[in-house]
């Protein structure tokens, strides 16, 4: 078994306590997250965590499943458009201001890893293509790359700046060179116009990307567990 800490971060952006598991002893250090308002252990009890545990033993990565809120900001249904995107964009400014900070203090490191399915795909390429410079690896597994869908019609610049299938196609190509990124989806996953239309996007500016669609299987964990450790293999063998 790996070695697994359960430990919480306070945040003074929030003003509350986020709980971290963190998985192995050393290697590059991977922040990643839940699918929608799950908990931060959801990564481990659904076995994603342990698809790669071969490179987490090997000390070639360590795993930070950090907690979201979810259901304080984009899915909170009894606040207004314009606080639920404020509350997302406080948790943004905790990850970029904070907790990546400790990570890079931790590590001896400038960039880190993110990744996460589904929903926690969107928090991990969200992040890593509005700061791609504190990002060296980005592995979404059937993510969004929008959030307009929360926002009932409201827009303002925040919702831009956490959209990118917006923002990227306006951003500069060099900001992206240097980063490892890949999409992946399958032919019966609900996010592969999506995450096709980001590859393109990614393409059409010259960025490289790894877009990979695996067949007959969907928008699930055994799709994720299949491809996270092929990814995972590729960069840190």
């Amino acid at each position: 078994m790996p070695q697994i800490e359960h430990t919480n971060f306070y945040s003074h952006i929030l003003g509350m306590s986020l709980d971290v598991e963190v998985t192995g002893h050393f290697g590059m250090p991977i922040v990643m997250f839940p699918t929608t308002k799950g908990d931060y252990t959801q990564n481990f009890d659904f076995k994603l965590n342990e698809s790669v545990q071969q490179w987490v033993d090997e000390g070639k990565i360590k795993l930070y499943n950090i907690q979201t809120i979810d259901k304080y900001s984009l899915y909170d249904k009894n606040i207004h458009p314009a606080d639920r995107i404020r509350n997302y964009e406080k948790w943004v400014q905790f990850m970029i201001q904070e907790f990546i900070p400790y990570l890079q203090k931790a590590h001896q490191t400038h960039r880190i890893g993110a990744a996460g399915a589904s929903f926690g795909g969107y928090h991990a390429s969200n992040l890593a293509f509005r700061y791609p410079d504190l990002f060296s690896h980005l592995f979404c597994l059937s993510g969004a790359f929008t959030i307009r869908s929360f926002m009932d019609g409201y827009d303002d610049e925040l919702v831009y700046f956490n959209c990118p299938r917006e923002f990227v196609k306006n951003d500069e190509a060099w900001k992206y060179k240097h980063m490892h990124i890949v999409l992946s989806t399958s032919d019966q996953d609900i996010c592969k116009e999506q995450t096709k239309e980001m590859a393109q996007i990614l393409n059409s500016k010259g960025i490289n990307n790894w877009y990979d669609e695996r067949q007959w299987i969907g928008h699930d964990w055994p799709l994720w567990r299949m491809v996270f450790p092929m990814f995972v293999g590729r960069f840190f063998s």
